[in-house]
């Protein structure tokens, strides 16, 4: 099990990235079908702070690692994530 993270406080963002992140998954599963993920949506500026102090954009966190600060990641970004996090 992967744990994710989206930082966002607006919604729309948070949906953007958790449709990257469920395309990276669907991708990944086709050679890795036991793949699974927890996603949680941290929304409060007190939360994102613990990770970050870039919060006018989305912010991603896997296994409690920072991987991608203030922007949209790319889907071939967050496979590369996902592979590294399950080694």
């Amino acid at each position: 099990m992967i744990n994710i993270k989206i930082l966002s406080y607006k919604s729309p963002q948070r949906y953007a990235v958790r449709q990257t992140l469920i395309g990276a998954r669907n991708e990944l599963r086709k050679t890795i079908p036991e793949l699974e993920l927890s996603i949680t949506e941290i929304k409060t500026l007190e939360e994102m702070e613990e990770y970050t102090y870039v919060v006018p954009y989305p912010s991603l966190v896997i296994n409690e690692k920072l991987v991608c600060i203030g922007r949209f990641p790319k889907k071939d970004e967050v496979i590369g994530w996902l592979q590294e996090a399950m080694e």
